[in-house]
């Protein structure tokens, strides 16, 4: 039963801006990190890497290295121990399909920067210069890394990653449409390979209990994942492997999977019967999950007021050899627009690297930068202005979904109060027209668009009999504030504050929920931990009823109000008892409840759920050296219930700066001759720093939602999508010159 009470009264917390319960912890460094558990006898791996991309190892010398004092073991693919030998038992929860890669496996290289040894020794130092000493002789072979030399040798993935949307089939005539509208265009749009980069670098530190057990604190967004890998490829019982990551320096994407340092610290822990860490380095960290390249092409006809005939979105992606990585980039076309002819192709090549992977807004970010930029040369080529051009091909259905509407859908308040806060009616429409100085300055805006989704997540609560209570599930809080949210959750259920509320998240004993990704969590997690706490509530309600005298002997539950650590008759205050005289009263010293949270299935038969967003970005560009700063940035959200505006406005913050890095700054170069990323350290990968970054201006327009219980939509993603776009177009706005392929740098603009 799910009650249908008034869960406070007096003090509310939810939609209150509230700091991070966790933010102690972190600033004072009292939070650990996967890497940073002590163990008894803890040794120390480190991975030897590849040199080459594609090819074989001939010869494999490890004497020297083991020969140096302190050094336990050096594993290879000659002396690796058994695991599962099934491709299957080696896809965690979020794989592509495909053959997983297996560290260590044979003697083929696959990519530049595959592990190829691991040494161990009893502290890191050692292991590190053992490693240095580890001889290995390769026959080398011309990798394929360009996915434009690829592009002939792309195909339309067989099967379907679970999760992603494939794109629909045509609908229409889209190139008869074309061909006789009277307004055409046709671009290529690109953007960079990007690297994921979070602080804390990841690293898998396993404590070996004995007997077969297993304690394991893995950089991981959702250990269950990890656990689940783990029991699979090396045949262990999930009871005797306990994964944990309470808390986590950034992940972006990037701890969805589990990466091949859990399996070295696994592999290495087993054999020797003792406890190992293993961390990789900075420069490591290039040699795993990224954002993939995407070749793209946009065709839009349209008549000669703006409104669309023809929709046109094809997209090449990379993958590696032995996974089809796939993600949504064309489906947004269709997704955002109105159009009666659309055509929205999806393809991949396969190149000689690590399989790519998730990265904020996966497929979002590179697809909607297209029909963004896209639309904003709509918009010149039609001389309407651009937020009138997307109100006229405005829809309120999605096309890609059998035309089903939106449960709700506010993007035009988003152009409405963004607009208004920006000062768009005072541009200035024709390019190069505005300028302070020797800077020209640009105006340019973009739409943005993410998925709303929900997944089915446990959650417990724990009431003890001093009042205070417990909740949580397995789900990681990869900065976003979790903890926090849930805390507010949790103490507004109940009528508690939220001092006398824990949190606790990241443990496998905990109950399962998703990884944290997709910008789920709040609706998951916060559903399930919501409901746990209603049924604590009911309990609680049916010993107070029974209690002598009860003041609510004669009260129905949907009569009361849980407040200030009491239940009380709603408008009665007078009339009460407290939760800890109803817990003493009744003889228990704990009330718990475990609940599920999951998709509302009639809401989803009947309704389309996308959070949405208008961004505004001002640039100002050296008309001389072609420099660009970008001082302003205004971006309006739709996005259902705000459960916390304070780290709501974080996470919009977050998402932008990181598509300023997209726009302006983030480039992982590959020399395609080598098929290695040149530029593997954060000297010369650029992203934004403290002095890239001016005014962002965040709002959150009103929505009503019903996609689940809480009226919440998702926030870790939507500020990313269509930074990049807005951006570009300001740089148009600014300048004139138009540039399709990302990053947006000084040469292009000097060309």
């Amino acid at each position: 039963m799910v009650a249908t009470f008034s869960s406070t009264g007096r003090d509310t917390f939810v939609g209150s801006p509230q700091s991070r319960v966790d933010g102690p912890a972190k600033v004072t460094g009292l939070a650990k990190y996967a890497g940073e558990f002590a163990a008894p006898d803890l040794a120390h791996g480190y991975v030897v890497s590849s040199t080459i991309a594609k090819g074989s190892i001939t010869a494999v010398d490890t004497a020297a290295a083991e020969a140096v004092p302190g050094v336990i073991k050096v594993f290879t693919h000659e002396n690796r121990p058994r695991t599962a030998w099934l491709n299957y038992n080696y896809q965690d929860a979020v794989a592509p399909p495909g053959a997983p890669f297996r560290a260590l496996y044979d003697d083929k290289i696959h990519y530049s920067g595959q592990p190829v040894a691991l040494v161990v020794a009893e502290d890191f130092e050692t292991a590190r210069h053992a490693a240095a000493l580890v001889k290995l002789d390769y026959e080398a072979e011309e990798p394929l890394t360009d996915t434009e030399a690829a592009r002939d040798l792309a195909y339309v993935p067989p099967k379907k990653r679970n999760g992603i949307k494939p794109p629909p089939e045509p609908w229409g005539d889209p190139e008869g449409a074309y061909d006789r509208a009277p307004v055409k265009l046709s671009q290529d749009y690109r953007l960079a390979i990007e690297h994921h980069n979070p602080m804390e670098p990841h690293a898998s530190t396993v404590v070996f209990e004995g007997d077969g057990k297993y304690t394991v604190y893995d950089k991981i967004q959702g250990v269950s994942n990890s656990q689940g890998y783990l029991a699979s490829v090396f045949g262990l019982n999930k009871d005797d492997l306990r994964v944990m990551n309470p808390y986590l320096g950034g992940g972006f994407g990037s701890g969805l999977r589990p990466q091949y340092q859990l399996f070295l610290a696994m592999l290495a822990a087993r054999e020797l019967e003792r406890s190992v860490r293993v961390a990789l380095t900075r420069d490591q960290m290039w040699s795993f999950t990224y954002r993939p390249d995407a070749l793209q092409t946009i065709a839009l006809g349209a008549d000669r007021d703006g409104a669309l005939r023809s929709l046109r979105h094809d997209a090449i992606g990379g993958t590696s050899h032995f996974e089809d990585y796939q993600e949504v980039v064309v489906n947004w076309s269709g997704v955002l627009y109105k159009c009666e002819n659309v055509a929205l192709t999806y393809k991949i090549a396969k190149l000689d690297t690590f399989t790519p992977g998730d990265m904020r807004a996966p497929g979002a970010v590179t697809g909607v930068f297209a029909i963004e930029t896209a639309m904003d040369e709509l918009a010149y080529a039609t001389g309407v202005d651009p937020i009138e051009l997307r109100l006229r091909n405005f829809t309120d259905h999605d096309q890609t979904a059998q035309d089903k509407p939106f449960g709700s859908k506010a993007l035009k308040s988003c152009f409405s109060e963004g607009a208004e806060r920006f000062g768009w009616s005072r541009r200035d429409p024709e390019p190069r027209s505005m300028r302070e100085g020797r800077e020209l300055v640009g105006w340019g805006m973009a739409t943005g668009v993410w998925e709303s989704m929900m997944m089915q997540s446990g959650a417990h609560a724990i009431l003890s009999a001093d009042g205070k209570l417990e909740v949580g599930n397995s789900t990681g809080d990869i900065g976003t504030g979790t903890y926090t949210i849930l805390t507010q959750i949790a103490a507004d259920t109940l009528g508690l504050a939220m001092e006398d509320v824990t949190t606790k998240l990241g443990d496998t004993r905990l109950p399962e929920a998703p990884v944290a990704g997709g910008s789920w969590t709040a609706a998951s997690s916060g559903t399930a931990v919501m409901k746990a706490c209603r049924d604590v509530a009911e309990q609680a309600f049916r010993l107070a009823r029974q209690m002598e005298n009860s003041p609510l002997a004669n009260v129905d539950l949907d009569r009361v109000v849980f407040t200030g650590g009491r239940i009380e008759v709603a408008g009665d205050p007078g009339r009460g008892v407290s939760l800890v005289e109803a817990m003493r009263a009744g003889g228990v010293d704990r009330l718990e409840a475990t609940a599920q949270g999951a998709p509302d299935k009639d809401f989803n038969d009947a309704y389309e759920a996308y959070t949405h967003s208008a961004i505004f970005a001002e640039v100002k560009v050296d008309e001389e050296l072609g420099q660009v700063r970008l001082t302003r940035v205004v971006s309006a959200v739709a996005a259902g219930k705000i459960l916390n505006p304070k780290t709501a406005r974080s996470q919009i913050l977050g998402g932008v700066v990181m598509g300023i890095g997209s726009a302006l700054e983030e480039e992982s170069m590959l020399d395609h001759r080598l098929g290695r990323f040149m530029n593997h350290n954060l000297g010369e990968y650029h992203v934004p720093v403290n002095a890239d970054i001016y005014d962002i201006d965040v709002i959150f327009v009103d929505e009503e939602d019903k996609a689940n219980p809480l009226g919440v939509k998702g926030l870790g993603e939507i500020g990313i999508v269509g930074t990049a776009a807005a951006i570009a177009n300001a740089v148009y706005h600014a300048t004139g010159k138009r540039i399709r392929h990302l990053p947006i740098t000084v040469d292009k603009i000097l060309a």
